[in-house]
């Protein structure tokens, strides 16, 4: 019986814990955007800048070498 009340008294105490920091969090400001949140999946992501990079580095991946390049060169491209 004993190791109930010990436990209820550690339930208790974690509760009140909890509900402290949720009114900290309250009054700190956590909660006042709540607009924002709900619009911002409607926002497209940022492009990277440098995009192009890419491109032209998967073109010189896909593409045949030229004709006056040898075997070495061929493989590296």
């Amino acid at each position: 019986m004993s190791v109930v009340v010990i436990l209820v008294i550690i339930g208790v105490i974690v509760a009140g814990g909890f509900l402290g920091a949720f009114i900290w969090s309250v009054k700190s400001g956590q909660y006042d955007d709540t607009y924002s949140p709900a619009v911002r999946i409607l926002f497209d992501d940022a492009k990277p800048v440098d995009s192009e990079y890419d491109i032209r580095n998967s073109d010189k991946k896909n593409r045949e070498p030229e004709a006056g390049q040898d075997s070495e060169e061929k493989q590296n491209i």
